[in-house]
């Protein structure tokens, strides 16, 4: 009798394992092997080897990530940026045009616009708040619109259903990054996103130990991306497709975990006197709330925030919190502390950073599964010891 897979969670544990466990193995086994006896396939892209993606691992995995995303087809790729390299390559590569949101995250900017113009890609930034600037700006050579579920570093929403829309509408191949929802809180497929991305590295593993991407969309689009990235070479080892599998079954209680604890700590940042900005759309007063409301079943856990003073107030406060790590990254177990100027944005000269909203005082939370009393304590301490 075939499973019962109904709720997220029980999605999360169960689909795409073996139908007979291996040898008796509840968790599934690492198939630690680049090569795979012949069996009779008729391509090359149907051998079993390693760097085709296809080992019993990442069949596994592929499965999983397409259930949870409710998505027909799902791809694991080396790193997140290797999913989205791939991807647009696959999309827009061979003198190709695509609409990108104009406030992307930096590893994603600087492909755009310092890797894609000598491969003849071209790329516009718009606004993702006027979906009526959008038409003018499109060529005949248009091919995608590429939008981010939750901006990086300032968690903004755009109009992710118009985005979809307009795709539809002319044609174009739409591609979300969700890495900063989640599948927990949001899947692209139900609103009519063709590709969904995401750095697996953050809250698909969640443990901080790993680098892995991921796509998820149609068969026919994952199959062209799947074939790009045989020939790219971007394979996700046999050893990291096990982490992230184990990771993903803690993915629903991790999440919604951090997003209750992240709205409890954007809650006392805002009402307190040395803070002058929170950005986070669970709160009543970031801009994007209500669409954030209608799209996600939560918030996620990450936020910004701005003190008075700048860059010395920031630095100061970083270093008087004594729970948070100072790294790059986000979605893990341990709640992370960053000034994107100095990480994830550093790519961006001050100019870029400072048309998109990116202040170098800026500090970025990943709130991560510690007591959200214990994090809003220390908060509170190191508040009082920067501003003392």
């Amino acid at each position: 009798m075939a499973k019962l897979m109904k709720g997220f969670d029980t999605k999360l544990v169960h689909a795409g394992e073996p139908e007979r466990l291996i040898g008796g193995a509840v968790a599934m086994p690492i198939f630690q092997s680049s090569t795979y006896e012949y069996s009779g396939q008729k391509g090359y892209h149907d051998l079993r080897y390693i760097r085709l993606n296809n080992t019993p691992n990442h069949e596994v995995l592929h499965a999983k990530l397409a259930t949870i995303e409710n998505a027909e087809a799902a791809l694991v790729a080396g790193s997140g940026m290797a999913a989205i390299s791939c991807a647009l390559l696959t999309v827009v590569g061979g003198g190709g045009h695509m609409l990108a949101q104009d406030c992307v995250y930096g590893g994603t900017h600087d492909l755009l616009t310092q890797d894609f113009p000598a491969l003849g890609i071209e790329v516009d930034f718009i606004d993702g708040e006027d979906p009526g600037s959008w038409r003018e700006m499109l060529r005949p050579n248009t091919r995608a619109i590429y939008v981010e579920a939750i901006s990086n570093p300032l968690v903004r929403v755009s109009d992710l259903q118009a985005a979809s829309d307009f795709a539809a509408e002319h044609g174009l191949v739409s591609i979300i990054d969700n890495t900063f929802a989640s599948p927990v809180n949001f899947r692209p497929s139900e609103i009519g996103f063709d590709l969904s991305l995401h750095s697996a590295t953050k809250y698909l593993n969640g443990h901080s130990d790993i680098v892995a991407g991921a796509v998820m969309g149609g068969h026919e689009l994952v199959a062209r991306i799947t074939r790009k990235l045989n020939h790219l070479g971007g394979v996700l080892d046999p050893h990291a497709c096990f982490l992230l599998h184990r990771g993903l079954k803690t993915l629903g209680v991790r999440v919604r975990h951090q997003n209750e604890s992240a709205l409890r700590v954007a809650r006392f940042l805002e009402q307190h006197p040395r803070v002058n900005r929170v950005n986070y759309p669970g709160l009543e007063s970031h801009p994007n709330h209500l669409r954030a409301c209608e799209l996600f079943d939560g918030f996620g856990g990450v936020l910004s925030f701005e003190l008075e003073g700048g860059v010395e107030e920031a630095d100061r406060f970083i270093a008087n919190a004594s729970i948070p790590i100072c790294a790059p990254s986000l979605g893990g177990v341990e709640t992370l502390i960053t000034r994107p100027a100095t990480t994830s944005h550093s790519g961006m000269n001050a100019q870029e950073r400072a048309r998109a909203g990116i202040s170098d005082g800026l500090i970025r939370l990943s709130v991560g599964l510690e007591s959200s009393d214990d994090l809003i304590e220390d908060f509170e301490n190191a508040l009082r010891a920067t501003f003392q």
